[in-house]
């Protein structure tokens, strides 16, 4: 992995190539600056991205500021030509050591890359950086702040106008093979919630397999646009719930995915899009009543 313990020589015992070092000199400085950047964006909750991400619960803000972190330093690389197309990304190895972050905040930053389109990852050789990450502009909404209860509840009703027709699209065109990746995906978040994880990821992952079920790709393209923040469930688990409460909340939002995934498995158009409707349209009451106990004195 990188480091200069072994005097310049790499995890496997050779020295470095110049490639190598110019990487790894690169990874640092960009872990730097998103650390200084993080730091300056909220001083009181942020954690240097050099600082150790098992000091933090998983899932809790501080993992989430790393996350950000190490995947916007990333993207900045791939962007910016440093990782050029077709480039393979250094190891999970290598990353959590030049970041000084957990195996888990670096398995999510990537899996923020390839949700945003930059990379993919190849069975048994590793994570590459796509052809066209560095020449298609990426889109983004603007002055999006998914620290404001107001932000999520205007993507949630913008997603509720385009993943209701989604689902129902899903359920009149998915292919068999379509079919069990939306399970899986499902299957997926369950998991996640049952060993204590950020289902974060998971879930945006469910909401891809449906859009892409639809066999129309602007319906991807629409949420990957958006990203993390589609699945704004971060700003519910700052609020300072009991573990309890938020349990009970993703398994709410589990029994949801279930209604919305078995309709789409039976072939049942009307069933799929209420069930999405209910979801979402169920996210956006939470999120208002969040709003409410936010602001109980207007001035």
């Amino acid at each position: 992995m990188y480091g200069t313990r072994h005097h310049g020589r790499g995890h496997t015992g050779r020295p470095e190539s110049a490639r190598e070092k110019r990487v790894r000199s690169r990874l640092k400085s960009a872990a730097q600056r998103a650390a200084q950047e993080g730091a300056q964006g909220n001083p009181h909750g942020a954690s240097p991205a050099g600082s150790h991400a098992s000091a933090h619960p998983p899932g809790g803000r501080a993992a989430g500021t790393l996350v950000a972190q190490v995947s916007d330093a990333l993207r900045q690389m791939i962007l910016s030509g440093e990782f050029p197309p077709g480039a393979k990304l250094p190891s999970e190895a290598q990353l959590t050591q030049a970041h000084g972050v957990s195996r888990t905040v670096v398995r999510e930053a990537v899996a923020a890359l390839r949700s945003d389109g930059l990379v993919e990852a190849r069975q048994g050789a590793g994570v590459f950086v796509l052809d066209h990450a560095t020449t298609t502009p990426l889109l983004s909404f603007q002055n999006v702040d998914g620290a404001r209860v107001s932000s999520t509840i205007e993507l949630l009703e913008l997603r509720t106008g385009v993943e209701v027709e989604a689902a129902g699209l899903a359920a009149a065109r998915r292919s068999p093979a379509q079919e069990e990746v939306i399970f899986e995906r499902h299957f997926a978040v369950r998991t996640a919630l049952d060993e204590g994880r950020s289902t974060v990821e998971a879930d945006l992952a469910l909401h891809l397999a449906i859009a892409d079920a639809t066999n129309n790709p602007r319906f991807r393209e629409f949420l990957a646009m958006i990203g993390r923040d589609a699945i704004p469930r971060a700003v519910l688990e700052g609020e300072g719930q009991s573990v309890e409460r938020v349990s009970s909340y993703i398994k709410m939002i589990d029994e949801e995915h279930q209604r919305i995934v078995v309709a789409i498995s039976r072939g049942d158009e009307d069933a799929a899009r209420e069930a999405m409707r209910v979801h979402l349209r169920g996210s956006q009451a939470r999120y208002r009543t969040l709003l409410q106990t936010r602001r109980k004195h207007v001035i």
